[in-house]
């Protein structure tokens, strides 16, 4: 499953540096605005202790972790809902992410000017937010005359003239679409091919200064209300470099900084549940794999993820809890057992599973 994170935010604070970190890839990171006009996509196996527990029962040829595709979007401006600085292509590149970082600047450098003149976090947030909504607001305005019209045609698409009525008028007021409470799934749904980007989940990064990250009482934790993620971009840059060289001097360095974990690792983790994803496994001698689906997905369409003929052709899953799986030390194990379960077509799949589909060839 094809996960994209777009990296947002204003010119200099710090996205091109974050990305490199994130990638190892040597993403383009210089202090002018607009560095990285094309954006630049890697791909980030999502951190799960599982894998190796599961590892260590059938000793596969490989694990393979799940994965997101992070993308570092060209920095935006004022006006890039207009086309303003490099407002066309920022605005591509978020409509083709499922889900967005922004990376907001609480550092202050006098060698790293600020486009606006100062570090003020909760008016760069605002100055971003305001971009999105100014361009969903064109979006519907544009689409209006042709909803209209397709509603005065046939009665089906009254629903959708009617709610994107509502949507504009709820972006005018200066509100994101994400934060609309819609009255069903499916009158969200009538606005999807639209492809309005403040529907987009959002996830907030603070990037403080490298003074800041030992002290955990200058971290911030909500930006207007919502979760921060406090994250030194510099730091977590120099630690990936440094572990590229030497892994006990950046094991020594974290320690001597007072982290547990790099900041990196959380932020791979919770940009994975942001999008309300969850993992299940498949394990044997050739690989253990973990493999992506969202919250709510049936067995058939998990099997789907894997291979379209085993959606085709679902039958059953033998289906074991990760924990099950572990304590009784696999397949042979759980059979003894009796915890290895079939699992048929309305089974919901729990994060964690293990699963083997029993699927008909023929269909």
């Amino acid at each position: 499953m094809a996960l994209s994170i777009g990296i947002v935010g204003l010119p200099n604070v710090g996205k091109s540096t974050l990305f490199t970190a994130l990638t190892s890839q040597g993403g383009l990171a210089t202090d002018y605005p607009f560095a990285s006009a094309e954006p630049n996509v890697g791909v980030i196996p999502v951190p799960d202790e599982r894998l190796q527990a599961l590892a260590d029962i059938v000793h596969p040829g490989r694990i393979v972790a799940a994965a997101v595709e992070f993308v570092d979007i060209a920095g935006l401006a004022k006006g890039a809902n207009a086309g303003g600085g490099l407002g066309n292509k920022f605005l591509v590149s978020i409509r083709e992410s499922d889900a967005l970082i922004h990376v907001v600047r609480y550092f202050d450098s006098g060698n790293v000017p600020h486009p606006e003149g100062s570090v003020d976090p909760e008016r760069d947030r605002e100055i971003l937010n305001t971009e999105l909504i100014l361009a969903d607001i064109g979006t519907l305005e544009k689409a209006m005359p042709r909803l209209e019209k397709d509603a005065r045609r046939d009665k089906a698409n009254v629903a959708k003239h009617e709610i994107a009525h509502r949507m504009l008028a709820w972006l005018s007021e200066g509100n994101r679409a994400a934060d609309y409470a819609f009255a069903s799934p499916e009158e969200k749904a009538l606005l999807a091919d639209l492809h309005l980007i403040s529907m987009k989940k959002m996830l907030y990064v603070a990037n403080i200064s490298e003074d800041e990250i030992t002290d955990t009482a200058l971290h911030p934790v909500t930006l207007a209300g919502e979760p921060i993620i406090p994250i030194s971009a510099k730091i977590e840059a120099d630690i990936v470099e440094l572990a590229a060289e030497d892994p006990e001097a950046a094991a020594e360095f974290m320690e001597s900084m007072g982290l547990v974990e790099g900041g990196l690792v959380r932020l791979v983790r919770e940009a994975y549940q942001l999008l309300g994803l969850q993992s299940f496994f498949t394990a044997g001698e050739m690989e253990v794999k973990a493999w992506t689906i969202p919250l709510g997905t049936k067995a058939p369409q998990a099997a789907g993820v894997i291979h379209t003929d085993f959606e085709k052709g679902f039958i059953k899953a033998e289906t074991a809890s990760f924990a099950d799986y572990v304590e009784h030390g696999g397949e042979a194990g759980l059979r003894t057992a009796g915890k290895l379960r079939l699992e048929g077509k309305d089974y919901v799949v729990q994060d964690g599973d293990v699963m083997h589909f029993r699927f008909n060839k023929t269909k």
